[in-house]
């Protein structure tokens, strides 16, 4: 009898243990995908820019949590646009796809990232120089280390304590793009 007892004490031990990386597992999967889809955002907008050089300076400031509200123009070959018509299409749209706005249950965004705050940086007027695109999102836990980019930090969005920015995480790309 108190070998049967002390097999069910280590067997329980073991499926908590198990119990418990299986939640890390989706813990640390869940952060990967957010990670990744940040990555994929901010190299598709760089590339958006590098398409649009003649209006590189319409593509500086901040989106996200549907800040651009009403839908530009859809340039499309019966109606084209200028480019700075285009530069405000593409931020549009790649404000709608870090919103989620793509993927939707019923009427919930499901997709996108947690969140979001996104930031376009560069030479004060635009054209050639260096560039940074930054995606802010929420995380699901604390953090102390915390990052350099100011992306996102005002509004206390993403504090634990008030302007400790502990569940700010921030992916950050500097390239050179070429108005040319």
């Amino acid at each position: 009898m108190l070998e049967a007892l002390i097999a069910v004490i280590v067997l329980s031990v073991g499926l908590l243990a198990i119990a418990f990386l299986q939640l890390q597992s989706k813990h640390l999967n869940f952060q990967g995908i957010q990670r990744s889809t940040a990555s994929i955002l901010a190299h598709e907008i760089i590339e958006k820019m590098r398409n649009n050089g003649a209006a590189l300076n319409d593509y500086l400031g901040t989106v996200g949590a549907g800040s651009l509200t009403t839908e530009p123009l859809d340039c499309t070959s019966d109606t084209p646009c200028t480019h700075q018509q285009l530069a405000a299409r593409d931020l549009w749209l790649w404000e709608q796809t870090l919103d989620g706005a793509d993927e939707l249950a019923g009427t919930v965004s499901t997709g996108g990232l947690s969140e979001p705050t996104a930031c376009i940086s560069g030479p004060a007027g635009g054209g050639t120089g260096a560039y940074t695109v930054s995606i802010v999102w929420r995380g699901q836990s604390t953090q102390s280390d915390v990052h350099a980019d100011t992306c996102g930090q005002a509004g206390g969005k993403y504090d634990d304590s008030p302007g400790d920015s502990a569940y700010r995480r921030v992916l950050a790309l500097d390239v050179y793009i070429d108005d040319a």
